[in-house]
């Protein structure tokens, strides 16, 4: 999986090959967010409802016939032929899931059409389809977008400090225990996150993306996560009522599976664009908007990046701009590479081998040596030191 995009490696002012794990600048850019803005053409900045729709249909014409096939014909598949039948139904329906996902996902972000209350009700229907409390994480996702990279405000994927480490730790810290860990986290991280915010900046208190007292939330904003908690348990009723009709085994074969597949890339795309070594981290004293959105990486998924639609080969520009519609993503990523240079990084190591070394090599974050005071926080991985 990965390495057989169209992605390439920029180059260094020396115009030789900029190595995976080469540090990004941590130094303010010579560039503004205007300078950005100003380089990608204008016609990135426009959504298009049709056009935004036809990716949506496409996909759902993807999962209606692939799930026809599976409830007329794989009941009278020989033993043999299921043991096939079944594992590419739940590839298929979980990848092309995904993709409907992010869509759901760029509805939060106001990428999919002009009117607010389309992205409302699309992403709403969507991601409720999905389990996910769609204003809920709305709200949460945007204030990891204001504060990408900060080590104090940002909402998720925040690293620890080693001396923050658990103390089994150590016991983790070897090739058992990284399976253990990353299947885990695969298979619960996401509705984990979703109920007791594992993995999110710490409150004071209980902590949920169901519960409209949420300190995730204000209290104008909690009509919102009650709409979306109604959403959740509509979706959930229908699939009580199908597994009434046809049975708990034949929901989870149809739904229950490809929906752990899609939770599953969830983390995975999430977790490798903001977890690679050559990325810093900011204390209060050095994070700016800019330099935290440039905290991040892009991945090269293959054939995937076109099913995911693009969010995973173009989240540094997503980061910037978010409301930027995933057809434009693309050019409006090429348009402004040259002028970030050094600051954009990209690293097409297929992703089964970049999963692994980075969560190998990306344990905890400290200060270099000598960095005399900047709040300038860098992964490293030694626990012996």
């Amino acid at each position: 999986m990965g390495g057989g995009g169209n992605m390439s490696t920029p180059a260094t002012k020396n115009g030789e090959k900029k190595s995976h794990l080469q540090r990004v600048p941590s130094a303010k850019p010579p560039f503004t967010l205007g300078d950005v803005k100003k380089a990608i053409p204008p016609h990135c900045f426009q959504r298009s409802l049709i056009r935004s729709f036809y990716y949506l249909i496409k996909d759902l014409i993807i999962i209606s016939i692939t799930y026809y096939i599976a409830a007329t014909y794989f009941p009278s598949l020989p033993y043999p032929l299921t043991y096939l039948a079944w594992p590419a139904y739940w590839v298929i329906q979980g990848c092309v899931g995904t993709g409907i996902w992010v869509i759901g996902h760029e509805c939060g972000h106001h990428g999919f059409s002009d009117y607010q209350w389309v992205d409302d009700t699309v992403g709403l229907i969507l991601h409720s389809a999905q389990l996910t409390p769609f204003f809920s994480w709305k709200i949460s996702h945007r204030r990891h977008h204001a504060n990408t990279g900060s080590l104090e405000n940002d909402e998720v994927y925040i690293p620890r400090f080693k001396s923050k480490l658990r103390w089994y730790y150590q016991y983790l810290d070897n090739p058992v225990g990284r399976v253990g860990v990353l299947a885990f986290t695969l298979l619960f991280a996401w509705p984990l996150y979703l109920v007791f915010n594992i993995s999110g900046k710490k409150y004071e208190r209980f902590t949920c993306h169901y519960d409209p007292n949420s300190p995730l939330y204000s209290e104008r904003e909690r009509l919102q996560i009650l709409i979306s908690d109604a959403g959740v348990l509509a979706a959930t009723y229908v699939l009580y009522r199908v597994a009434l009709a046809k049975g708990f085994t034949w929901l989870v074969c149809i739904y229950g599976v490809p929906l752990l597949i899609v939770n599953g890339f969830i983390v995975l795309i999430t977790l490798l664009h903001h977890t690679h070594a050559s990325l810093p981290h900011y204390d209060s004293t050095e994070w700016d908007y800019l330099r935290g959105a440039l905290a991040t990486v892009d991945r090269d998924y293959g054939v995937l990046n076109k099913v995911f639609h693009n969010v995973t080969d173009t989240h540094v520009l997503h980061h910037i701009f978010s409301y930027i519609s995933h057809y434009h993503a693309m050019e409006a990523t090429n348009a402004i590479k040259p002028l970030l240079g050094e600051y954009y990084q990209v690293d097409d190591t297929p992703i089964l081998k970049a999963l692994w070394r980075d969560t190998k090599e990306c344990i905890y974050v400290e200060k270099d040596e000598g960095s005399q005071g900047r709040g300038v926080y860098w992964y490293k991985y030694k626990l012996d030191d």
